[in-house]
């Protein structure tokens, strides 16, 4: 290969480059590769319950892959635990509101339990929401109060094109973030 480069002038050359970079380009959009980037890891837990609590389940991924890219032993600057980076003081809301009892840090951590929590979170954030995804997006990150003073104030329309209007850039890059992911699961195992 080296001595077939060396024989090769200058215009072969970037032929030859222009040829390999397109190559290159065509293979990193199969979905066979894609699949890769876009893993869909705890397949069987995510799909139990979000057919149990009536969620996409290519959401409910989505959202794993930007809060913690399927670490299982994430916890954020703030405190929030797991696979779907649930907050500990909601998901102490959310077992007492399906009965359970009071969850230790451990629990909460894991993932069964994890996608669980997070995935009821994102079926009662869709029903408060009357099913708009980007709100429920943004919610899922700023918390359902602070989305529901922006559109009440009409700080922010709820629509993705009028992200800029969101206040927080924390929670503009996580709803870019989670549809641009939600947009390649739909596509990659629709």
């Amino acid at each position: 290969m080296a001595n077939f480069v060396r024989r090769l002038r200058l215009p072969q050359l970037l032929l030859f480059c222009a040829l390999a970079v397109l190559l290159l380009f065509a293979v990193m959009r199969t979905p066979h590769y894609l699949r890769r980037l876009y893993p869909y890891h705890h397949r069987q837990l995510i799909e139990l319950y979000a057919f149990q609590y009536g969620v996409d389940p290519l959401l409910v991924v989505a959202v794993m892959q930007a809060e913690s890219n399927f670490r299982a032993d994430a916890v954020s600057w703030k405190g929030a635990l797991g696979l779907m980076q649930v907050m500990p003081e909601t998901a102490q809301w959310i077992a007492r509101r399906q009965g359970l009892a009071e969850l230790k840090r451990e629990e909460i951590l894991d993932p069964e339990m994890n996608i669980r929590l997070g995935t009821w979170y994102l079926a009662y954030l869709l029903e408060q929401f009357a099913g708009r995804v980007d709100v429920v997006i943004a919610a899922y990150n700023a918390g359902p109060g602070q989305v529901s003073a922006w559109l009440a104030d009409q700080t922010w329309s709820g629509r993705y094109a009028d992200r800029h209007k969101i206040p927080f850039a924390e929670t503009r890059q996580f709803l870019v973030k989670v549809r641009k992911a939600y947009t390649k699961y739909q596509k990659l195992y629709r």
